[in-house]
């Protein structure tokens, strides 16, 4: 996959969502949704990210396969999951992802 796809792919999520979001209220128009519908509208957005996450550690090209950039998110992942401040998961991430690297796991 070339950047240019990537980030079209990304675009296309995008847009995805945005259209999922604005079509809810547009349909529903005054009306209350169910609150089953409510909960599943409000996790959509989390699980589209997540797929993406997802996607990018695993994925290299046509094949999965675990590496440095798969570390980098599991150290992001475990460090937000113990509340630590997004920049610091960021930092982590992008420190074993190019330590990795550096040692030639790729």
């Amino acid at each position: 996959m070339t950047a240019g796809t990537a980030w079209l792919l990304v675009l296309l999520c995008a847009a995805v969502l945005v259209t999922i979001r604005g079509a809810g209220p547009a349909l529903t128009g005054a009306r209350q949704l169910p609150p089953a519908a409510v909960r599943v509208v409000v996790l959509l957005s989390s699980a589209l990210l997540a797929a993406l996450v997802v996607t990018a550690a695993l994925a290299d090209g046509g094949e999965w396969r675990v590496g440095a950039d798969t570390a980098g998110v599991a150290t992001a992942g475990v460090l937000l999951w113990r509340r630590a401040h997004v920049l610091v998961a960021v930092l982590a991430a992008v420190l074993v992802t190019a330590g990795l690297r550096a040692l030639g796991v790729h």
